[in-house]
């Protein structure tokens, strides 16, 4: 076999493939973080405040260490000490990993012991039998945009021009307000990892994110070497922002250092939605000023979401219209209620889904307000230059969306009354909102091997969380070193490998893909011209793209898409239904149709059930949840979703170098917005806040027929 690269006159990016890994996941040979097998494995198993505030009096774990199996109970006053005044790879000390190093309890579901046994079961048994006496402190967990607790972080705030002037100044005014509840993330797979020593070094077996993200963050804990740490993570069921560094971890390396054997911690699905984070429940008020043909003069957005007493973090809602709508006057503000609770993280399309909804739904109202369809008044209002940046865009293929979606749904059949349309009981109606989603990128290194037998290797830390990633960078390399994909083989997830950016913010296959083109052209340039003089051990290149992502010119990089619905709404059960739902996106450069049309259609999936059945319920006088579990948290089964369909628009962009822009989260945004925009379109009523619950339709419609009867019906 030759040993240098050939030309097929084939491209593989482009191409549909199907997944690399896909045979070994459907027949249950793809070994998951908590499957892997270990000589001596020991089990630990968390144990989770009961109380939302206040202090450890006592912890009774001489009984439990008693029991059969038992190994150790490690708790505030045994465990070793970490720490966490360290700046990591997300930029800040995270007080969510100093577990067990005092007797403070700042939430619910804060981790408070660790039971470790021989057995999973013992480790369960003995953790449900621990006994914890706590000396109570009153608390707050009720989420309000008037709390008087609630600030506006430094940086949070972009102001252009007087908005109260141009309201006043405006033909047309929307002032509405809008709300979102706390979301799960839901992955199939809970989170589990194990942790060991091996010839003096830290192995971790993970389902993660980002395998050199958690080594990192272990590294700077637990006062070692990075080189002192190795991290893994095959395979990974799901994650959507909630699989970064976690207690679990933290407890993990803490039994193993002092058991000095393998200790594998996996958490419940109730521990999954007690501890790894979840989606801030919003209070967005939006508030529009329009001239009469529906150019915005004002656009005023301020969103309020919730955080914990222990780490700030901010839902950035208000930052969805900054690169969107254009205004003479652009307000945008973000502001935070510290309470008793968990600390929120980044859930698919952090900001953006939540965002979206409210703006969305108030272009549309605006529209009502105006006589003007929804689509035409977002094409009077498309930008030249970012909104509030002022920099010109890397390409905005907005409008092309509008025009294929429109064509395709009929939306020119569309009568713009609303409650026209009736089959029986159902109102019918149609609706359409806008999405974006920030492409971003990130340094990575990468590394691509020529071997003997004429294959090639290529190595990065990249992490596959059911996207599809190693079908795509194999695709990538494969035209880079011009050769079909089956000589490629794609090895990720290794912290060995090297820094990558992690599996988030839709720049994994952006920022990966950077690293292994580069380094694949590279060793191409390199191979020798004659067959057989690939050394022993291989001809390797390794890259590092930190030069080229500092050098790439500062332009306003997006995902752009339009999304249209149609729903049918029962007015005597108040179910909502949706029909039809069609997204279609400019994405750039599509590097595997069919996996990015699973990502578009996944995230659209995800719209429809924030839109109709997702919300998480704190009990107030606990702080914990209410039906913690895929019981009593609802969100769409196959039943509930129709045909969805996804595609997208011609998106290049001739001056990057990649030209891939990320697709994993833009599904979702606009979703929720346009679906309840069609629930408007069917009965004449609008619904401001989600989830849009049968009970809500009802009172809506009973409340819409007091109004017309009047006082004296």
């Amino acid at each position: 076999m030759t040993t240098t690269a050939t030309t097929t006159g084939q491209r593989s990016v482009g191409a549909a493939r199907t997944r690399i890994e896909g045979l070994e996941k459907v027949t249950g040979r793809a070994r998951y973080a908590s499957e892997l097998p270990f000589t001596e494995l020991a089990h630990g198993w968390l144990v989770l405040s009961t109380v939302a505030r206040g202090r450890i009096r006592e912890i009774g774990d001489e009984a439990v260490a008693a029991m059969p199996g038992v190994l150790a109970v490690l708790h505030h006053r045994n465990a070793p000490r970490v720490s966490i005044d360290y700046v990591g790879q997300l930029g800040a000390p995270d007080p969510i990993l100093g577990v067990f190093q005092d007797d403070r309890v700042p939430h619910a579901g804060w981790p408070v012991a660790l039971v470790v046994a021989e057995t999973s079961e013992q480790a369960r048994e003995a953790a449900e039998a621990l006994t914890v006496e706590y000396d109570l402190e009153p608390h707050d967990s009720v989420f309000r945009a008037d709390h008087p607790a609630a600030y506006t972080p430094e940086a949070q705030t972009q102001t252009k021009g007087d908005l109260e002037a141009e309201l006043a100044a405006s033909a047309v005014v929307l002032d509405a307000s809008y709300t979102t509840p706390e979301q799960h993330h839901s992955a199939m797979e809970p989170h589990a990892c194990t942790a060991r020593w091996e010839d003096g070094r830290l192995e971790v077996v993970d389902s993660n994110q980002g395998s050199m993200w958690v080594a990192d963050e272990l590294a700077k804990l637990f006062s070692l070497d990075l080189s002192a740490v190795r991290v893994r993570s095959e395979h990974v069921g799901g994650a959507f922002g909630s699989k970064g560094v976690r207690a679990h971890h933290v407890a993990a390396v803490m039994a193993a250092t002092q058991l000095q054997r393998p200790v594998r911690v996996s958490m419940t699905r109730r521990q999954v939605f007690a501890a790894t984070g979840y989606r801030s429940p919003t209070a967005q008020r939006v508030r529009l000023g329009a001239a009469p043909d529906g150019r915005l003069r004002a656009f005023g957005h301020e969103a309020t979401s919730m955080t914990s007493n222990v780490k700030e973090f901010i839902e950035s809602s208000a930052g969805y219209a900054r690169a969107m709508y254009p205004a003479d006057a652009h307000h945008t503000v973000h502001r935070v209620v510290p309470v008793d609770v968990p600390t929120p993280t980044f859930m698919r399309a952090p900001g953006e889904a939540p965002g979206s909804f409210a703006v969305e739904c108030a272009l549309d109202e605006l529209a009502e307000k105006l006589g003007m369809d929804p689509i035409a008044l977002r094409v009077r209002n498309e930008p030249e230059v970012g909104p509030v940046s002022g920099l010109p865009f890397s390409s905005r293929n907005l409008l092309a969306c509008f025009d294929e979606g429109a064509r395709r749904f009929g939306w020119a059949e569309r009568d713009p009354r609303p409650r026209v349309r009736r089959e029986g009981r159902l109102l019918i109606g149609t609706g359409v909102a806008a999405s974006t989603f920030p492409s971003g990128v990130a340094p990575s290194t990468a590394s691509v091997t020529a071997e003997q037998d004429g294959t090639f290797t290529v190595r990065i830390t990249a992490s596959d969380v059911g996207t599809g990633a190693r079908t795509a960078l194999s695709s990538i390399a494969a035209d880079e070193l011009d050769v079909t994909p089956d000589r490629v083989h794609v090895r990720i997830a290794d912290s060995d490998f090297g820094p990558a950016w992690v599996s988030g913010g839709s720049m994994g296959t952006r920022s990966w893909g950077w690293a292994v083109m580069a380094a694949a052209r590279e060793l191409r340039e390199a191979l020798p011209l004659a067959p057989g003089e690939i050394p022993e051990g291989g001809i390797t290149v390794r890259t590092d793209t930190a030069r080229l992502v500092a050098e790439l010119a500062q332009k306003e990089r997006h995902s752009f898409g339009a999304q249209f619905a149609e729903v049918a709404v029962d007015v005597a059960t108040g179910e909502v239904r949706v029909r039809r739902l069609l997204g279609v996106f400019a994405a750039g450069r599509i590097i595997n149709p069919l996996t990015a049309r699973s990502q578009l259609t996944g995230g659209m999936t995800w719209g429809i059930s924030m839109a109709l059945h997702e919300e998480a319920v704190r009990d107030e006088a606990s702080g914990g949840h209410v039906g913690a579990d895929f019981a009593g948290y609802h969100f769409a089964a196959n039943a509930d979703i129709p045909a969805i369909e996804a595609d997208w628009v011609e998106d290049p962009d001739p001056t990057d170098p990649v030209g891939i822009k990320g697709i994993g989260e833009i599904g979702i945004v606009g979703t929720a917005a346009a679906i309840a925009n069609a629930v408007w379109h069917a009965t004449g009523v609008r619904h401001r806040d989600l989830p849009l619950r049968p009970d809500r339709i009802l009172d809506a419609e009973t409340r819409r027929t007091a109004d017309r009867e009047g006082p004296h019906a």
